[in-house]
């Protein structure tokens, strides 16, 4: 008679559990890894973090204690060597040589996944960290048993820019649609701007307050905006730049239009009540606001940076793309969607069917595969 086949110890490596994006299908793959195959542990630099509480009450969480990634390396590979892992598994960009390194320092077998969550040649870096950070990953990625690309743009630029043989990387797409979206999307909203009844439209905004996602372009478009259409501005997030934001907002006298409500664990419920979602960002790598707006029937409104938009979105289907800091081009996009209803309710029907390309069913038996390292499926 033959036994079940053990689960595979797999430990998860990240920062922290913050409020970004990675954090939060980090936190995902853990809730719906399949645990008749699995057994997942969390590894983190500092157990800290607005998403760490939501951690499965089965999942091992490991406090390296490390102030700095940097400095992580040692006590990740104590963690490696105590756990002894069937499975490394790092989900951050900036954390994956530090995975590389703690696993040849514990003399480990453990199979090595790396992922690459954005796009790998970065404006927003500046020349002395890129010229530190693309040698390293050229070196330190060739030392993994495979390594995966959250959208094709990223992938092409791990080949391209890393030099990384194709067999080695993997496009593995987020399951950013979890069983529970369509619930969450009806939960109620205790804020006027979203009331039934509310008159004035409302646009959303949802991502960390930092560079890549220019906010100031977003700014200027919706000032544009509002020359022409009564109209409101909800910001979802936190991060480094909100001060300088809001004295923008308030240079360019919106300051009763435009609102930062910090962070929400579910902003669904604000996405599915907006007239469109608004994305400005100058790079991404697969942009999973995008994708949640899209998937409870809110058109989106974006930039088409390098990478993931294009992957996303079809332009003039199911939302629009502008290029890069064309705020007159967000402007003139919103204002369409405000001017014809009909093309709205196209856009949102059209939204939640490329939606489902994303959703947890479809995109977590990938992930399982790249994991244990099964070939990948015939399209």
């Amino acid at each position: 008679m033959t036994g079940r086949v053990a689960a595979k110890r797999v430990l998860l490596f990240r920062p922290e559990m913050g409020d970004g994006g990675a954090d939060r299908i980090t936190l995902t793959v853990l809730e719906l890894l399949d645990r008749n195959k699995f057994m997942p542990m969390l590894a983190l630099v500092r157990a800290r973090g607005v998403l760490l509480s939501k951690v499965p009450s089965d999942v091992p969480i490991i406090d390296l204690g490390a102030s700095r990634l940097v400095f992580a390396v040692p006590a990740l590979a104590r963690a490696i060597r105590r756990a002894d892992p069937d499975i490394i598994f790092s989900t951050s960009g900036g954390g994956n040589a530090v995975a590389v390194a703690a696993r040849m320092l514990a003399r480990s077998r453990a199979r090595l996944v790396l992922s690459e969550r954005s796009a790998v040649f970065r404006d927003t870096v500046s020349r002395r960290r890129r010229a530190l950070e693309l040698p390293l990953k050229r070196f330190a990625y060739r030392h993994a048993d495979l390594v995966t690309a959250v959208s094709d743009g990223v992938a092409r630029e791990l080949v391209e820019r890393l030099a990384l043989p194709p067999a080695l990387v993997r496009t593995v797409f987020n399951p950013v649609l979890t069983p529970g979206a369509d619930a969450a999307a009806r939960e109620p909203v205790v804020d006027p701007w979203f009331a039934p009844d509310a008159i004035t439209p409302v646009f959303v905004a949802c991502g960390r307050l930092v560079a890549q996602k220019d906010y100031p372009t977003m700014l200027a478009a919706f000032t544009r905006l509002r020359c022409t259409h009564d109209a409101r501005l909800a910001i979802l997030g936190e991060g480094p730049l909100r001060a300088s934001l809001e004295d923008r907002v308030r240079a360019l006298g919106l300051t009763a239009h435009v609102r930062f409500l910090g962070f929400d664990p579910n902003p669904l419920k604000y996405m599915a009540r907006a007239r469109a979602l608004l994305q400005s960002s100058v790079v991404e790598g697969l942009p999973g606001v995008l994708i949640q707006a899209m998937g409870v029937g809110t058109p989106v409104i974006a930039t088409d940076c390098n990478h993931g938009p294009r992957e996303v979105v079809r332009d003039g289907v199911d939302g629009w793309l502008v290029p890069v800091g064309d705020s007159d081009g967000i402007a003139r996009r919103a204002a369409q969607i405000l001017d014809e209803p009909g093309l709205r309710e196209r856009f949102a029907e059209a939204a939640r069917i490329a939606a489902k390309r994303f959703a947890f069913d479809v995109a977590m038996p990938v992930y399982e595969r790249a994991l244990t390292g099964e070939p990948e499926l015939a399209a």
